[in-house]
């Protein structure tokens, strides 16, 4: 098992190295979530991306999405070619072995060994965002141009979509009513 654990230096470094222009951001108190973390730096949910790793058959694979929006595991399988079953959210043990970095601070690159990532096509609408920036209580501002061409990324959409269900009721029909087939 692997032992070693990345800093924001780590990522300051892979980003010099990488010419990832871009900002640490260290903050006074810990961005765990989206909400958080948008509080802490003045901004909307929606320029906060979230990095978050996926086991497929076992094999990592990094979705990168912004603001409060679910990941949807049918995305992802459908790229890969798999049943929904075979995508896992890794747990906190893994993504620390994976990529160095705790669950919460993941940044959208820099890890331990380069990851096949797959970016959700809306993260490219906004001029910057926040991603996390190694440590809990660390955010990175950049262009998402840049998470696009360091990660390699395939940008596809990965947000979790409406159930399918909901233009199945007829009008008038209470939510919790069973629907009718």
């Amino acid at each position: 098992m692997n032992d070693l654990k990345l800093t924001p230096a780590d990522l300051i470094e892979f980003m010099k190295q990488n010419a990832v222009p871009g900002e640490i951001l260290h903050l006074s108190v810990p961005t765990p979530t989206v909400e958080t973390a948008a509080q802490a730096v003045k901004t909307t949910p929606e320029r906060i991306v979230k990095s978050i790793l996926f086991l497929v058959d076992q094999n990592p694979v990094l979705a990168i999405s912004c603001g409060l929006a679910h990941v949807d595991r049918r995305a992802i399988a459908h790229r890969y070619q798999v049943s929904r079953k075979r995508v896992k959210l890794a747990g906190p043990e893994p993504v620390l072995h994976i990529t160095g970095y705790d669950v919460g601070a993941l940044p959208p690159f820099g890890h331990l060994v380069p990851l096949p990532t797959l970016l959700d096509q809306r993260v490219l609408e906004h001029p910057f965002v926040y991603a996390g920036g190694g440590a809990e209580n660390a955010l990175v501002r950049l262009n998402p141009q840049d998470i696009l061409r360091v990660s390699r990324a395939q940008v596809i959409d990965l947000q979790q979509s409406l159930p399918s269900d909901t233009n199945d009721r007829i009008a008038g029909q209470h939510p919790d009513e069973p629907l009718i087939d």
